[in-house]
């Protein structure tokens, strides 16, 4: 049993986390450098990757290089140079221009910080080459006609939605694909014209369903399976259905009808675990995966172990946030695309490989301590090097990093270039502002809103009930969020789609909203207990206290059939 150096929590290091360490530590010069144990423990580990991130606040600023008005995830106050997306990407500029020599007298870190000062960033992480009118997402790429969707790809006329893929006219999603005029959808696939589902695949003209599957015209249910017309897991008339979804035009009927389908949902069986196609697999919303040890929200895993959100196919990789399409990566975050032997880095999308510490280097090999290289290789602190020099030095360098404790450490958080609660690690790992700045963290107070053109603010507690009682001019309204009091404006292509929809103006601003969605999800935790019908032991995300019935995977199938 170890402690964890940063919360002072116990955790084992198992051999299988040894055997890992053996497998994926580098060989450099001739010398092989072992990987050193994790000093923190594994929620520490990823909080860690997740501060490195900030994928859902976006900012007006200017162009450091151009001067022009430009959407970036850095706030105008960020003392971080930011180039548009456009210009990064160019040869407009050259980031060798500002390498320097490693100081042996310094430690790594510090030195690091340095460089990240002076190096540009891009404006955002989207692929603007194959985006049409998508200027508003991060994270994302191939969309078009999309506002405020991240981590998300290959969408059309989406809006305020997270993991969105390959779906159309989607709104307030969480983890959807493949998906056409959904609202308020959670972990499911294949849906057509559905609202307020979560855990389904394959259903239409559905409303209210959790854990259901090829089912059509129906409300209110729960573990249902190719069932058409059914209302509280009941068969209904298509008339009494037709009665039902006309009530879900109502604001308040909805918030009533809501409450009780989420109790309802309480006295059916689920199952243990989120999962599908797996084998030997440790996790939760982990698919098409093998040999997988702690792993969550992933698909295509194979040999790995403490992975978090992969979105393309990983093997032999360990303790990684947000990677996809690469193998032996340990410790990075948002970096993949052909990725290969990829250690401490982060957002290193594309053909990155024997490289370290690394920051947005994407095509580029055999680098350390680098930030904004392109196409390059051999480089130590954005300084370009023979392949005999590179490989003399860096060894040097593990070694004076092993004496300063640095070496097998991922970028500490104090080293990201976004405040704590603008990251991801903050919705995982909330601290007040207070414990931020103990902390040594960035804070970043809310930007107050863009209200040109308004012409009306309203609380939201104010708004008609029903979508054929707004009327158009609520595109200049500013509407206050009834929990958090921020200021929200209406799309017009997101009133098109509540009229199409038949569904009411939202109450709450987009950020609580997608935090809604999110917590309804299980946890990125297990726990060990039994099977509430055969009393086998199981590991699963449901908590002991948690009131669902949880059943392992063979009386779930049993109970629905």
């Amino acid at each position: 049993m170890k402690l964890c150096v940063h919360c002072n929590t116990g955790f084992e290091i198992s051999d299988e986390d040894r055997l890992f360490l053996d497998f994926l530590s580098p060989v450099i010069g001739g010398k092989r450098f072992p990987l050193p144990e994790p000093t923190l423990c594994p929620d520490c580990r990823e909080q860690r990757r997740l501060a490195q991130a900030n994928q859902l606040h976006l900012y007006k600023r200017k162009c450091g290089f151009s001067g022009k008005d430009i959407i970036s995830n850095y706030h105008p106050s960020s003392p971080f140079k930011v180039y548009d997306q456009e210009v990064w990407y160019t040869d407009s500029w050259d980031a060798l221009e500002f390498g320097r020599e490693y100081d042996f007298r310094r430690p790594f870190f510090d030195q690091y910080r340095d460089l990240s000062y002076a190096v540009p960033r891009p404006s955002l992480h989207r692929g603007f080459q194959y985006d049409e009118n998508a200027a508003y997402t991060n994270y994302a790429g191939k969309n078009k006609n999309c506002y405020l969707i991240f981590d998300s790809d290959e969408d059309w006329d989406s809006y305020f939605s997270y993991s969105l893929n390959n779906s159309k006219n989607c709104m307030d999603t969480f983890r959807v694909e493949k998906s056409e005029l959904c609202y308020e959808c959670i972990d499911s696939l294949n849906l057509y014209h559905a609202a307020y589902v979560q855990d389904s695949e394959n259903c239409a003209d559905s409303y209210f369903l959790k854990s259901c599957i090829g089912c059509r015209n129906c409300l209110y249910s729960v573990n249902l399976r190719n069932k058409t017309y059914h209302i509280w897991n009941k068969p209904a008339s298509k008339e009494a259905y037709e009665e039902e979804v006309k009530k879900l035009e109502s604001y308040s009927y909805i918030h009533e009808m809501e409450n009780k389908f989420r109790e309802f949902a309480r006295g059916f069986p689920q199952k243990y675990l989120h999962g599908t196609h797996n084998e030997n697999v440790f996790g939760e919303y982990v698919n098409h995966s093998k040999n997988s040890f702690s792993s969550f929200d992933s698909r295509h895993l194979w040999d790995t172990r403490y992975i978090f959100q992969a979105f393309n196919p990983l093997k032999n990789s360990m303790d990684c946030q947000e990677c996809g399409d690469g193998e032996g990566l340990y410790e990075c975050a948002f970096s993949g695309y052909n990725a290969f032997n990829l250690y401490f880095s982060v957002h290193c999308l594309g053909e990155t490989s024997n490289s370290f510490y690394s920051n947005h280097c994407p095509h580029s090999s055999n680098l350390f301590g680098c930030i904004g290289l392109r196409h390059k290789k051999y480089c130590i602190l954005n300084k370009q090097y023979s392949e005999k020099e590179y490989e003399e030095l860096v060894p040097r360098i593990i070694e004076h990093m092993m004496s300063t404790g640095e070496w097998g450490e991922f970028f500490p958080m104090e080293l990201s270039s976004f405040a704590y609660n603008e990251t991801l690690a903050e919705e995982y790992f909330p601290l007040s502002k207070e414990e931020i700045l103990k902390r040594g963290l960035k804070w970043q107070d809310d930007q107050e809103p863009d209200l040109s053109g308004v012409t009306k603010k309203i609380d939201a507690r104010r708004l008609p009930e029903n979508i054929s009682d707004i009327p158009d001019d609520i595109l200049n309204w500013a509407i206050e969020c009834e929990e958090s009091g921020k200021l929200f404006r209406i799309q017009k292509a997101e009133l098109e789609f509540y009229r199409k929809m038949n569904l009411p103006i939202p109450r709450f601003h987009f950020l609580v909203r997608h935090e809604k969605r999110r917590i309804m999800r299980n946890p990125r935790k297990l726990w060990s207990r039994t099977c509430m019908k055969c009393e086998k032991d199981i590991v699963t995300s449901y908590s002991p206290e948690r009131p669902e019935k949880v059943y392992c995977e063979e009386c779930y199938l049993h109970a629905v059939g």
